[in-house]
């Protein structure tokens, strides 16, 4: 069988399956499988595989089949142009979170901070904190999960790209205590707790529910960050938080009350509301 007749039948077998992106996903299994670029299998009439590639392929195929995310079969998800591990332990990284590093890397840029203090919170894989360093290589930054599993996965990554960031464990801001930032970014879980189970099968099966459930109204965390961010941050820092399409106006007002000024909502390239950011009043002492 070649790449291309093996290629349009797993397609079609993934579709009925309820693959969400049958044709996209086969042809990055099998790439994974061969090396080769997936275009090129597409493309590719004349070549035989041998057996073992077409037996390999199969088993990839039945674990996609059965509810395993793509990106743990390949053991990698792409986020901003750089390849992260990823795996069961945290969330896979996602497109949408790129809007939080584009809008703080121009604002540091922006206002000429070329060894800013970042903290990144709910930090998941690292992509963030370690994205972050990439960009800006003057950075300080830390990085901090109450998830060990999660810690040990950002690890992973914080060793794949040798990012001289800081890595703590605990709850929100408690391995930060008495510490202060120019910059937080946060995407942390904002999935109201009865929807979680009405998530698609890769989400709700293989993605921690831990960095998913934002307790009964997707809230909580913002609520928590919006109140204990003040006391660690500098005087005009920024906080950047990436939420759900529908919780802009909600998060805003949470800041709005714990003292921010300049809150404004900032739209993903679908057109939906994905990040609202705002600037710290002064405070005289870390909470």
């Amino acid at each position: 069988m070649t790449p291309r007749e093996l290629l349009k039948k797993t397609t079609i077998r993934f579709r009925e399956a309820g693959v969400p992106d049958p044709e996209t996903d086969s042809a990055q299994l099998l790439s994974h499988l061969t090396g080769r670029a997936p275009l090129m299998l597409r493309l590719d009439s004349d070549t035989r595989l041998p057996d073992f590639v077409v037996d390999g392929f199969e088993e990839l195929c039945a674990e996609r089949e059965s509810g395993v995310p793509l990106q743990h079969i390949l053991g990698t998800a792409r986020f901003y142009g750089r390849d992260f591990h990823t795996d069961a332990r945290a969330l896979i990284p996602r497109p949408e979170t790129e809007l939080l590093i584009e809008l703080a890397v121009k604002h540091c840029r922006e206002n000429h901070m070329i060894c800013p203090s970042i903290l990144d919170l709910c930090t998941g894989s690292g992509c963030i904190g370690i994205t972050m360093q990439l960009m800006l290589p003057g950075a300080s930054v830390t990085m901090t999960d109450i998830s060990q599993d999660a810690a040990d996965l950002a690890r992973r990554n914080v060793l794949r790209y040798d990012a001289p960031v800081r890595l703590l464990t605990g709850d929100l801001f408690e391995p930060v205590s008495g510490m202060r930032f120019d910059l937080i970014l946060s995407n942390p879980p904002y999935i109201p707790t009865g929807i979680c189970e009405t998530l698609q099968r890769e989400v709700r099966d293989h993605e921690p529910r831990i960095a998913l459930d934002g307790g009964e109204d997707g809230l909580f965390f913002y609520r928590r960050i919006a109140n204990e961010a003040p006391g660690h941050l500098k005087h005009g820092g920024m906080l950047m938080l990436e939420i759900g399409y529908d919780q802009a106006q909600s998060v805003g007002e949470l800041l709005e009350n714990a003292g921010f000024t300049d809150i404004l909502i900032w739209r993903d390239m679908n057109g939906l509301d994905r990040v609202v950011t705002g600037r710290a009043a002064e405070v005289d002492d870390v909470r």
